[in-house]
């Protein structure tokens, strides 16, 4: 009899989950544009794949993005963590303040930040550099540094939900093992690699996780900031996908894309389980 409230759940994933993941793979092997009758191709669409090159400048352009943004965040996320751990006066509020870019919406940071790195004398941080004599940059206009100021973005926006993760974890180590390190005459370098961070492995491991996700996942700042230009250098795959399937009503190979994407996310997870989440008592 309990397992009647399974059922409306069982029913949500079947409709929103097993039911598109299916569709989906069946659409890869179809000619299908929405709009007329389908047409079944095999192979075809992930033949086309191989001689995309900008399939291929979209994948590198991700994976790119992702150098550019998991470290400094799970970084940044640690440091932010430790100083309110730290005993800090008003430490409450400091937290308030760097989690404030999670919950603010994306579209108003972004307007934010476009203004900050606009390319021309008029933005902020050129307007800045000009009162050291420094020549104003392009940023989102750069081929070479829109990519870097959209990470930017990115990181400013997530890195205070990974402070708590890792807040979290320093809240949960014994803090008799602080005090025995102390007793031992251990300074506080030593007690961060020798107890803080190697206890913190479960917490490095989710991160690691999560980041890597959302930076293969990246598209709402390339959308809203750059269209992915300039000359395609911030083109990255989600957001391909979303020009093939959206725009050019190409949703079969839309559907490669996802799956590619889906298979270099499965790849590099397993990887970081296999080295970062092995050997840890929790994962």
């Amino acid at each position: 009899m309990v397992y009647i409230f399974l059922v409306p759940i069982l029913i949500h994933f079947l409709i929103f989950q097993v039911f598109p993941f299916a569709f989906s793979l069946v659409l890869t092997f179809m000619d299908w544009r929405f709009i007329g009758e389908s047409e079944f191709v095999g192979l075809k669409h992930w033949i086309n794949f191989f001689s995309d090159t900008l399939a291929h400048k979209a994948i590198w352009n991700t994976v790119l993005f992702s150098l550019y943004y998991i470290i400094p965040t799970m970084a940044l996320g640690l440091i932010l963590a430790l100083t309110i751990n730290s005993g800090i006066r008003f430490a409450g509020i400091f937290k308030g303040i760097f989690f404030l870019p999670v919950v603010t919406s994306f579209v108003i940071i972004a307007g934010i930040w476009g203004w900050i790195f606009q390319g021309t004398e008029s933005g902020l941080v050129n307007s800045i550099l000009g009162v050291f004599g420094i020549e104003s940059q392009l940023f989102l206009s750069s081929s070479g540094q829109a990519l870097m100021v959209l990470a930017a973005l990115s990181i400013l926006k997530v890195s205070g939900s990974t402070m708590i993760y890792y807040f979290a974890g320093l809240q949960s180590i014994p803090s008799q093992l602080y005090e025995a390190a102390k007793i031992d005459g251990a300074g506080p370098v030593r007690i961060f690699w020798s107890i803080t961070f190697p206890l913190l492995k479960p917490i490095h491991f989710y991160v690691a996780i999560i980041t890597t996700i959302g930076s293969f996942q990246i598209f709402d700042s390339t959308f809203l900031l750059t269209g992915g230009g300039p000359n395609y250098s911030t083109t990255t795959i989600v957001y391909y996908l979303y020009q093939q399937g959206f725009a050019s009503l190409n949703l079969s190979y839309a559907a490669v894309l996802s799956y590619i994407l889906f298979f270099i996310i499965l790849i590099i997870s397993l990887i970081q389980r296999k080295y970062i989440g092995k050997d840890s008592s929790i994962y």
